[in-house]
């Protein structure tokens, strides 16, 4: 099997060109550089907003597996059409190029974050987004996930998988960032959101969860690579139980912590750091994002560990 992959040096796709190595597959690697230190893979320069710098490395491909993507809360006002050009373009540049090329199959990284807040409910691959996007993120890859339904709509044999919130050693999401500063006995007691629920995957089975939509999937279809469902105040004890120390026990109203947000934010970006502290952070952080995983169970196989054991691991990691 040749497969062709975008997005395979980052945080999912490090483990995810793993994943697709073990299986005995020939990868080629798309990268900016035209460069990777991942060891057994064939390497090529390109970029997904550049459509016609794609089409050498994915002609004569057995698969397509897209993945490549920019996930960031809390970006600049002025980086927000970069990011749709990464997340929106970009999805449109693969999956386009892959079904006029004729590519015989192809695999979309989309997110449950294209579905939203779930209200509560525990949402299967039947749900219909219900709330508007909170932030850039959400509303740009809720727009790409449409794009990639049309594909499939008009007869590309592509098959979408949506990972809910990858954790693990070297998140660089705002989960990640608080999670390590924790570990390290750096995190200060205050937090926000206690009822808000998150659905969380640990990144290597997330990546193995792509790779078995890639090897068993079937063409139209889209699979839930989820985990299990806890909520902020929950999390917190979790984290107690991994690796002790005291969890945030001071919980801010939402008016208070949007403000706490919006003081951050640019303090963080002058320190150099992402704003993993800032107004989207926060106003993403009330939500219900509930999501199942049976479907992929059940038909590919995958396996997740839970999310304590995710957790714990991912903790302990992080440790240093």
């Amino acid at each position: 099997m040749k497969a062709f992959l975008t997005g395979g040096t980052g945080f999912i796709g490090k483990p995810l060109t793993r994943a697709l190595l073990r299986r005995g597959w020939q990868v080629t690697l798309l990268t900016r550089s035209g460069q990777s230190t991942i060891e057994g893979v064939r390497v090529v320069k390109g970029d997904i907003t550049d459509r016609e710098s794609l089409r050498a490395g994915m002609a004569g491909t057995d698969m397509v597996i897209h993945n490549a993507g920019w996930y960031e809360l809390g970006i600049r006002h002025s980086a927000a059409a970069q990011m749709r050009a990464v997340n929106v373009q970009g999805a449109d540049n693969v999956l386009g190029l892959a079904a006029e090329l004729n590519v015989p199959r192809i695999v979309y990284t989309s997110s449950t974050t294209a579905f939203g807040d779930t209200g509560g409910l525990t949402a299967d691959e039947t749900f219909v987004r219900v709330a508007q996007p909170i932030s850039v993120y959400e509303q740009t890859k809720t727009e790409a996930h449409a794009i990639a339904v049309g594909y499939q709509k008009r007869g590309a044999p592509l098959i979408i998988a949506c990972p809910a919130q990858a954790i693990g050693p070297g998140d660089h999401s705002a989960f990640g960032w608080f999670a390590r500063l924790y570990a390290r006995r750096l995190l200060p007691p205050v937090i926000w959101a206690p009822e808000a629920v998150f659905t969380f995957g640990f990144v290597d089975d997330v990546a193995e969860g792509i790779a078995l939509t890639a090897e068993k999937g079937r063409a139209g279809e889209l699979y839930f690579l989820a985990g299990e469902s806890i909520s902020n105040r929950e999390l917190v004890q979790l984290w107690k139980k991994a690796v002790g120390g005291i969890p945030p026990f001071i919980w801010l109203p939402k008016p208070v912590a949007l403000a706490q947000g919006a003081l951050l934010e640019p303090i963080l970006r002058l320190l150099g750091v992402p704003a993993f502290i800032s107004r989207e952070v926060v106003a993403g952080s009330f939500v219900s994002f509930r999501y199942s995983s049976e479907k992929a169970k059940r038909e590919l196989g995958w396996k997740p560990r839970g999310v304590e054991a995710a957790w714990t691991e991912t903790l302990r990691a992080e440790r240093g």
